[in-house]
C-alpha cells in the first residue's frame, strides 16, 4: 500500500464543481503486457528506499519505467476487476503516467437509474493512506462539509466537526454556512480553483479565511482556519433517551477505521450498561464505509449472540476467473460471519464484544452512507433483524477491493461484491427509506436537520425515528421540530471525504 501525491488531490479537489473528462482509443501499445500482474509490481520510475514511517516495513520497490507502472495496472485490473469483461482497451500511450491510465480501465456501464456503475475507481498517496486507514489521522480543518449545491448559486454547510480541531476551536461546526473563502463569493463567484483549495487544503499549516453564517444568526463573521493533522473521533454523541416505552441509545458512527474498534466497544458497552436500552438509534447519515469487519462487528453488537450464532454476514463474490478462492489472499471463499470478539484494530485482540441483543434498529441514512455502512444494513436484514431506515436513500456500493499500493501510488479498484445471508446485494442506486423491496426498507424520507446538534432528540431524523418508534409510522413533516422550517433543515447535501472514506475493503 503506496503511491504518487497527485492522485488524490485530483479526486479531492471535485467538492464545488465536477467537470467530467474522458478518452477514446483503442489498442493497448505496451509489449510484453500479457504477464501476471506480479512480473511488474513495485518496477517504479522513481523507486523510493528505507521503510513506511506509518507500517515500518521496507518499500519493495526496485528501479523501472513508466511502461512497466502501466504494465502492471493493466495486467493487475484483468486479473482482479470484477467486470474486467467490460473495460475498454484504450491505447497506453495515449497516457503519460500510470495513474491516468487507469482511471479509464473501467466499466462505462451504468445503473437502473442511469448512473456509472463504477463511481468507485480512485488512487491515492500511500503515506496519507496508511495514516488515515491506520492511525486514523489526516490533514484538515476537523470540519466536514456537505454540499448542498455545488454551482452557482452554491451552499456549503458544516456537517459536523471533529472534536478538539481547529474547526471546533472556531465554533466551525454543524449548521455554519460558508459565504466566501479568502475574500472570494462561494455562491456566485467564478473562482472554483480559489474555493476549492480553501475548502479543501491539500496539506498542513494551510491557513484560508472564511466568511460565515452561524444557523440562526443575522449577520456573518470572519473566521481564520489553519489545517493541520486532526485525529478523526469516529463515534460521537454517544447517548440514552428515557421515553415513556423504554430507553433509546443513540450514537453517531461516521467512519468504519481501525481506532473504530475501541471506540465502538465503549459506546456499546456504556448503552448495554445500567439494564441496556430497548432500541438503537445508529446515526450513520456520513458514514462512507471502511473496514468490512468493523461492520460485522457492529452488527453482531447490536444484535447479540442469539440472533447471529452460526449465522452469515455477509459473502464475498469476485470475478468468474475465482469461483472459489480469495484472488488476493489465496484462502478458500468462506462467508464472513458476525464477528464476536475484537480483533487488535485498536483494542486488545480476542476479547468477547459486548452485546445488545436488539430485533430491530433505527438507522439513519443520508446521500453520504455508503459502502461498509450498507454492508452493515444489509447483513442484519440478512438474519431479519427489522431495520427502519430514516432520513435519505444511501450512495449504493455493495462493491469492495483490496487497495494495492505501487511505486508511491495506492489503488483503489473494484474487485467484489458482498451479498447477505439471503444472498442479496442489489442494492447499487441505494437503499430508499419507505419504498418497495428489495432495496426498499422500511422508515421515512426526512430531510438532512442542520440547524440541530447530531444527537439531539429534536433533530429532524432523531426525532423522526422516536416518533416513528411510538407509532410505527412516518409522523407528518409538521409534527416535527420546529426547526424543520428553518432554512438550513430542509437540504441535503453531498458529504465532501476522502475518497477512501467511502469505500469498503
Amino acid at each position: 500500500m503506496r503511491v504518487s501525491p497527485s492522485g488524490a488531490a485530483r479526486i479531492r479537489r471535485a467538492a464545488i464543481l465536477v467537470a467530467a473528462v474522458g478518452a477514446t482509443a483503442c489498442g493497448d501499445n505496451l509489449p510484453g503486457d500479457d504477464g501476471p500482474s506480479d512480473a511488474y509490481l513495485a518496477r517504479c520510475t522513481v523507486p523510493r528506499a528505507g521503510a513506511s514511517a506509518v507500517t515500518g516495513e521496507d518499500f519493495p520497490d526496485v528501479p523501472g519505467t513508466v511502461d512497466d507502472e502501466k504494465r502492471w495496472v493493466r495486467a493487475w485490473i484483468d486479473e482482479l476487476y470484477l467486470w474486467y469483461r467490460e473495460v475498454p482497451d484504450p491505447d497506453a500511450d495515449d497516457y503519460a503516467d500510470p495513474i491516468s491510465y487507469f482511471d479509464v480501465l473501467k466499466t462505462p456501464a451504468t445503473t437502473t437509474s442511469g448512473a456509472p456503475k463504477d463511481r468507485f475507481h480512485f488512487t491515492y498517496p500511500t503515506d496519507a493512506w496508511e495514516a488515515l486507514s491506520l492511525r486514523g489521522v489526516e490533514p484538515s480543518y476537523g470540519v466536514t462539509w456537505a454540499i448542498v449545491a455545488a454551482q452557482p448559486p452554491r451552499r456549503v454547510i458544516a456537517a459536523y466537526n471533529q472534536p478538539g480541531s481547529p474547526a471546533a476551536a472556531a465554533s466551525v461546526g454543524r449548521g455554519v454556512e460558508v459565504l466566501s473563502v479568502d475574500g472570494v463569493d462561494l455562491i456566485n463567484g467564478s473562482d472554483v480553483a480559489a474555493l476549492n483549495a480553501g475548502l479543501l487544503p491539500a496539506g498542513v499549516g494551510e491557513t484560508h479565511t472564511f466568511e460565515v453564517l452561524d444557523a440562526g444568526a443575522a449577520a456573518p463573521r470572519t473566521v481564520s482556519l489553519t489545517s493541520t493533522t486532526v485525529e478523526i473521533a469516529p463515534v460521537q454523541n454517544v447517548s440514552v433517551v428515557e421515553t415513556p416505552t423504554g430507553r433509546v441509545g443513540y450514537l453517531t458512527f461516521t467512519d468504519h477505521i481501525a481506532t473504530a474498534e475501541s471506540e465502538l466497544v465503549d459506546a456499546i458497552g456504556q448503552l448495554a450498561a445500567g439494564g441496556g436500552v430497548s432500541d438503537l438509534v445508529l446515526d450513520l447519515r456520513y458514514n462512507g464505509g471502511g473496514y468490512v469487519a468493523i461492520a460485522s462487528q457492529v452488527a453482531y453488537m447490536i444484535a447479540g449472540p442469539k440472533r447471529t450464532d452460526g449465522k452469515t454476514f455477509e459473502r464475498i463474490v469476485f470475478n468468474d476467473k475465482y469461483p472459489s478462492r480469495n484472488p488476493v489472499t489465496g484462502q478458500p471463499l468462506t462467508p464472513v460471519p458476525f464477528i464476536d470478539t475484537t480483533l487488535g484494530f485498536s483494542t486488545t485482540a480476542n476479547q468477547p464484544l459486548p452485546g445488545l441483543g436488539l430485533r430491530r434498529v433505527f438507522v439513519l441514512t443520508g446521500p453520504g452512507t455508503c459502502s461498509a455502512s450498507e454492508s452493515l444494513v444489509n447483513g442484519l436484514r440478512g438474519i431479519d433483524v427489522e431495520v427502519i431506515q430514516i432520513g435519505a436513500t444511501t450512495c449504493g456500493k455493495p462493491f469492495g477491493f483490496y487497495p494495492q499500493d505501487d511505486c508511491g501510488t495506492t489503488y483503489f479498484s473494484i474487485q467484489f461484491q458482498g451479498v447477505n445471508a439471503k444472498g442479496f446485494g442489489d442494492y447499487t442506486d441505494g437503499f430508499v427509506p419507505g419504498s418497495a423491496e428489495p432495496a426498499g426498507i422500511p422508515g421515512c424520507v426526512v430531510a438532512d436537520d442542520f440547524s440541530r446538534a447530531l444527537g439531539d432528540p429534536a433533530e429532524a431524523r432523531f426525532q423522526a425515528a422516536l416518533a416513528y418508534r411510538e407509532s410505527g409510522a412516518c409522523p407528518p413533516a409538521a409534527s416535527l421540530s420546529r426547526a424543520v422550517d428553518a432554512p438550513l433543515s430542509a437540504v441535503d447535501g453531498d458529504i465532501v471525504k476522502s475518497p477512501w472514506h467511502m469505500n469498503r475493503f
